[in-house]
């Protein structure tokens, strides 16, 4: 397995790619999108011990997904069962991708307590007041942009890290290494890739505004918003398997998976 230098324009292919896969098995997809979401969820109001598992899947979770693109690309229909690819790959493969969800469990868990600490003190959400009382306190701020800025180091870590486990049989600890120069190889093609999903968001957003400032104000926003946002998300997770394919070159020279 070999690194592979990118031009940063192949940041743009990367989204192109992403939404036409996409465009090809919306329903599967988004279905698919739809029940990574919903199972972590429901796994992370489990008391106790439900958000650390659910950080844990997430690895893996994540895999099911690019998965299920390789599969979109191909031509085939993604099943549901292909988000639990990484634990039909063999024992070995199984308990490495756990240690890999562990340790992205462990890094999220130091991201948050570190963010609390910069922030002066972990958050407390107001007693009353909502969301908005929530986004209007100083300390939940400085707590949200903290976590932005720390989890950036840890994304990279894990970007291309269960890929590289579950279809080539990496070490985690060495996924990680790899996955982190990878990154860093082609941080232009990234940089790109990340600012050309900002501008679909973006523009995504500016629409939806438009859209309800002529039917209806902000209820129509507000019945807009969560499945065109859910949709785009499900559509930038299929996106993530090319940055992987385009990163990495097996010793023949040939792109993996």
């Amino acid at each position: 397995m070999k690194l592979n230098r990118v031009p940063a324009r192949t940041g743009l292919l990367w989204v192109r790619l992403g939404l036409r896969t996409f465009a090809r098995q919306p329903l599967a997809m988004a279905g698919l999108f739809f029940m990574f979401i919903m199972g972590v969820s429901v796994l992370a109001m489990v008391p106790v011990l439900g958000a650390p598992l659910a950080l844990a899947l997430l690895p893996a979770a994540t895999l099911g997904l690019m998965a299920a693109t390789k599969e979109a690309a191909s031509g085939h229909f993604p099943m549901p069962t292909v988000l639990a690819s990484a634990f039909r790959a063999g024992r070995e493969r199984v308990r490495a991708m756990l240690l890999l969800g562990a340790l992205y469990a462990l890094g999220s868990l130091v991201v948050m307590t570190l963010a609390g600490l910069l922030a002066g003190a972990p958050a407390q959400a107001p007693a009353q007041g909502g969301a908005d009382a929530v986004l209007n306190d100083p300390a939940v701020l400085r707590n949200l942009a903290w976590q932005a800025v720390l989890y950036l180091p840890l994304g990279l870590l894990f970007w291309h890290a269960p890929a590289l486990v579950h279809w080539h049989g990496v070490h985690p600890i060495k996924s990680l290494f790899f996955s982190l120069v990878a990154c860093w190889t082609n941080k232009g093609a990234l940089t790109v890739f990340m600012l050309g999903w900002s501008a679909i968001f973006l523009a995504a957003s500016l629409v939806l505004v438009l859209l309800a400032s002529l039917l209806g104000g902000t209820s129509v926003l507000q019945v807009l918003m969560f499945p065109v946002a859910s949709l785009l998300s499900a559509a930038f997770f299929t996106s993530l398997y090319f940055t992987f394919r385009d990163s990495f070159l097996t010793d023949d020279g040939q792109p993996p998976a």
